[in-house]
């Protein structure tokens, strides 16, 4: 059943596009889209205010800032962002802007790589509160949800039935169904359930003229008056339509489906507004079809020559009717990652389905042995799946920074043909990539043509743009010359819309227009989008970046030392929206307020903006940017995590750096942040302070004073710091005491924490070393690897602090440290020392042969003392990896050795909150409890209860000690004790 209706306050029944009056296919008033053409911006924020909650419509620079842009090239400003909360709120927002003459842009997660999420009057980001599963129906299959929904969230609701939502995109943990309606989203499995298309059943929308409308299958009776114009529109033109699409192309995406209005297709409505990219009207509800999950799986992983040979073969596969057939080629995969992959320099990943694993397997194998390929794989352990998976997830990330260096961008990234084509429409492209001298690495959806690759476009100079626009317009011809669409799964938007003339002619090209005009008249949703489009090379995302370099302290040497090309990063894929369950850490600050701006890609966005100064116009001396920092808990996680390995650490730095240049800095600065000074103070009088820190006026007092916020206990301080301790036993250079049996030699690096806070762990590695053999010594004198100092972004003073232990350092660097390794015990310092050392101090050689050397705990054991038997404890372990352990070392040590040890079971991923100072800081403490909450508590909560709790972190154990009450240790700590005395 088929309603229509007027809703919002919208336009009479009798004008099919929402009540200008405007008579469809002529050209209509469009909506101003400058700010400067607005007579009064104050009454547009009035009429909002006054149609919508409080704190709905906001107008901040901070919010226009985050929706600039989406994954693609593009860059638009808009005036502000409305978060509705349901249809209502919709219907008032396109009231009010219709009235104001302002566009409409609606917006899921902003991963889309067309630039059609950008745009310049009210952004409508429904991911904040229309992001519901409404119902679930397992009997028809079908599930109602809100545009904002997360696929994830969808397919975790609808798992317990067996049922599942058959498009995929590799963004399924943060994309959105209203986004894939938008751009009729397909993923990898719609080989065997097609695209989003295929499985929307009934669509409930909202016109800018604000008509309200119920999409399904059939025309409905009656239609009512847009419905009416439409259905005159189409039955006008039946030849050009079943004439003017090309034929065999699973994924045509380009355009608008009008071939879906066709009578012999059933007038699919619906279906028709797929792919529409906003510009038809807004989605509020959607009912869509679910499939039914393979009980089992499996992963057919087959070799190729190159990624045209592995094109010639994926059509070949189809006839054993997998799940999905996925290619890339082997510049997407640097060797460390290759493991588990079959030889050749590019792949087929063909999934198969079963009742039974074995069954599922049976496909596989069978696939297999029609492949033709170098060499095979067949995998069904659901690890070893969901870690190849990750490879291919990761791509459009990784392909944006080629091997051997340079930037790469998308724009051409998702064309398809008919799949018999496709060997030789790569051939054809490799070819013309040549003639322009770019570069790219492909991958996609091969067994259905469909390819993506990001390309080292310069999309920085003058010249360099003319070029992307030249290559594009020859592309679009190759593309048509092999019967293929210009989009093959992410839409037109501002990269293709252009060009669709080359694809269908111009009088098909006319009839969208015309259709879009039927709908809306006053062009109002996301004009420039697929009709009258906007030319491709205009608002390139960055134009408005400083032609010069910036002055930084950091070396960027990934970036060439431009901070320019390290904020270039962030491409907008959004992997830090991730709130699924997995190992790894970003983003634990979004995790934990589902806050754009404290994302990395939002924190990304706010110091493009920055750097921009057209929305954040401070510079250096942002507030917003500076307040999206603040809780940011310098995790690292995004370093590792992030396809593109964004280091917001750094930048958080970098930018405090700058922001508190010649001003007064927060208390915690001068407090926390120059915690090793302040502790080497006290400990002559650590027995004292720790008896005031028991009177609870005097520590309230005291974390008034310090800016700690008075949840936290007050740490104790050791009475007799490590090295007091340990220069009894190992001397202070090589010629102290020497295991029994000494294998190798090794320095032990004395950092803050284990030097004053937690001195037992330092005994424990000595004790654990000792008794594998080593022989260990101490630095010549007083080090720090400066953490502190550069988490509150005090880079001048942690060059100081690097230099000076550098110094130290030098006696061991040519003679201890050219063979042995420097232990260092606690994971952040071990990282500082790792990355921020050489890349703070690029100049010094120095810093780069200290970091070198530095190994974690259980890395030098697994590196010098491969053969040593570990004491067995048969125990089950809880707790946590650090997160600078995940992002910056390798925990692969600590896993094996916690299992030679005989302790069972998984260290949680994540951050633990505390994060050094943050978790101590005012204002701070909700965020950081939250944090834990997210994964660290469950896990321990989950763990049996004689389970020894690991944590190598200071912060991971302090943390779990103040919020659980029970004791986490060091692994040195657990081994240490099943030693013998």
């Amino acid at each position: 059943m088929v309603e229509q209706r007027s809703g919002g306050g919208g336009g009479p029944e009798n004008d099919p596009g929402g009540g200008t009056g405007t008579p469809p296919g002529t050209d209509a008033r469009r909506p101003r889209t400058d700010p400067a053409d607005l007579a009064d911006l104050a009454d547009l924020k009035s009429a909002l205010a006054a149609a919508l909650p409080p704190g709905a419509a906001d107008f901040s620079a901070t919010a226009r800032a985050l929706t600039t842009m989406d994954a693609s090239n593009y860059r638009r400003v808009p005036l502000g962002v409305v978060t509705p909360r349901h249809a209502d709120d919709v219907a008032a927002t396109l009231e009010v802007c219709r009235a104001h003459g302002v566009p409409v842009v609606p917006r899921g997660a902003g991963t889309s790589i067309a630039g059609q999420a950008t745009g310049t009057g009210i952004v409508l980001d429904f991911t904040r509160r229309m992001n519901a599963v409404l119902d679930v129906d397992p009997g028809s299959r079908t599930a109602r949800v809100q545009p904002g929904t997360v696929l994830d969230t969808l397919r975790t609701a609808v798992r317990p039935h067996g049922l599942t939502f058959g498009p995929d995109p590799s963004t399924h943990a943060r994309c959105t169904l209203g986004g894939m309606i938008a751009n009729n989203a397909c993923g990898a499995h719609s080989v065997a359930w097609g695209t989003t298309a295929d499985n929307v059943r009934e669509l409930a929308v909202l016109t800018y003229g604000g008509t309200a409308l119920r999409l399904a299958r059939g025309w409905p009776d009656p239609p009512g008056p847009l419905l009416t114009a439409a259905r005159e529109l189409i039955n006008g033109h039946l030849a050009l339509l079943r004439t003017g699409y090309p034929p065999g192309l699973p994924r045509r995406i380009s355009g608008y489906a009008l071939d879906a209005l066709l009578p012999e297709n059933g007038a699919d409505l619906a279906r028709a507004f797929c792919g529409s990219e906003g510009t038809l009207g807004v989605v509020t509800e959607a009912l869509v079809g679910l499939v039914e999950e393979p009980a089992a799986r499996a992963l057919a992983v087959l070799g190729y020559a190159d990624e045209t040979a592995a094109a010639d073969a994926a059509p070949t596969l189809l006839p054993y009717r997998p799940l999905t057939v996925e290619g890339m080629a082997d510049d997407l995969v640097p060797p460390p990652g290759r493991n588990g992959l079959p030889r050749g320099r590019a792949w087929l990943f063909a999934e198969t389905g079963g009742g039974t694993p074995a069954e599922a397997r049976a496909r596989a194998e069978a696939l297999v042995r029609a492949a033709g390929a170098l060499d095979t794989a067949v995998v069904s352990d659901s690890a070893a799946m969901r870690a190849l998976w990750r490879i291919r997830e990761d791509a459009a990330g990784t392909a944006t920074r080629l091997p051997g260096g340079g930037e790469a961008w998308p724009g051409w990234e998702d064309c398809a043909v008919p799949p018999a084509a496709l060997g030789a429409y790569l051939r054809d492209f490799r070819a013309l990539l040549d003639s322009y001298g770019l570069r790219g690495a492909p991958f996609g959806h091969f067994g259905e043509g469909c390819v993506h690759i990001r390309i080292s476009f310069d999309l920085i100079t003058t010249a360099g743009v003319r070029a992307f626009r030249a290559f594009s317009e020859d592309l679009a011809a190759l593309v048509v010359a092999h019967g293929g669409s210009l989009s093959g799964e992410h839409g037109d938007g501002r990269a293709r819309a252009e060009l669709l003339p080359k694809m269908y002619g111009p009088g098909l090209v006319d009839l969208f227009t015309r259709f879009k005009d039927v709908w809306d008249p006053a062009g109002g949703l996301n004009p420039g989008t697929l009709v009258r489009p906007a030319p491709l090379d205009e608002d390139i995302r960055f134009a408005v970046l400083p032609r010069e370099p910036v002055d930084v302290v950091f070396g960027y040497p990934e970036d060439g030392g431009d901070f320019r090309a390290a904020v270039r990063r962030c491409v907008g894929v959004a992997k830090c929206r991730d709130t699924g369950p997995g190992p790894g850490v970003m983003c634990p600050s979004y995790r934990a307020t589902g806050e754009e701006a404290h994302s990395t890609r939002g924190r990304a966005r706010l110091l493009h903006e920055m750097l921009a100064g057209e929305v954040v116009r401070d510079g250096w001396r942002s507030r917003e940017v500076a307040d999206a920092l603040d809780l940011c808990l310098s995790c690292k996680g995004c370093r590792s995590d992030c396809p593109v390995g964004v280091d917001m650490a750094t930048y958080k730095a970098e930018f405090l750096h700058h922001h508190y240049t010649g001003r007064i800095r927060p208390r915690t600065h001068y407090t926390l942040g120059r915690l090793p000074g302040w502790l080497r103070a006290a400990a002559p009088f650590a027995p004292g302070l720790n008896a005031l820190a028991r009177i609870p006026p005097l520590a309230s007092l005291a974390k008034l004073a310090a800016g700690i916020t008075p949840e936290r206990p007050l740490p104790a301080l050791a009475s007799v710091p490590f090295t007091r301790w340990a220069r009894g036993g190992l001397g202070s250079g090589l010629g102290g005491k020497q295991g029994r049996g000494s294998k190798a030699a090794a320095v032990l690096w004395p950092d803050t924490f284990t030097e004053h806070l937690s001195p037992e762990v330092g005994r424990a590695a000595v004790k654990v070393l000792e008794a594998a053999g080593f022989g260990l010594a101490l630095p010549p004198g007083r080090v720090c690897c400066g953490l502190t100092y550069l988490t509150t972004g005090q880079l001048t003073r942690a060059r100081a602090v690097l230099r000076r232990t550098l110094d130290t350092m030098e006696p061991l660097l040519d003679t201890v440290l050219g063979t042995a390794p420097l232990v260092v015990l606690e994971p952040s310092c071990a990282a500082a020392l790792t990355t921020d050392l050489p890349e703070l101090l690029p100049d010094d050689p120095r810093a780069a042969r200290l970091a070198a050397s530095v190994r974690t705990f259980a890395g030098t054991l697994a590196e010098y003392a491969p053969d040593w038997d570990p004491p067995h404890l048969d125990r089950p372990a809880a707790g946590q990896t650090h997160c600078h352990h995940h992002a910056v070392l390798d925990p692969a040590a600590d896993r094996s050795l916690r299992a030679r040890a005989g302790l069972r079971g998984e260290l949680a991923g994540g951050c633990c909150g505390l994060a050094g100072s943050f978790g101590f800081e005012k204002g701070h403490y909700e965020v950081s409890v939250a944090c834990a909450e997210d994964r660290l508590l469950p896990s321990v909560a989950a763990a049996p209860p004689d389970a020894l709790l690991v944590a190598d972190g200071y912060s991971c154990r302090t943390q779990l000690a103040q919020l659980t009450g029970r004791k986490a240790r060091h692994l040195a700590e657990v081994l240490a004790d099943g030693l013998s005395p």
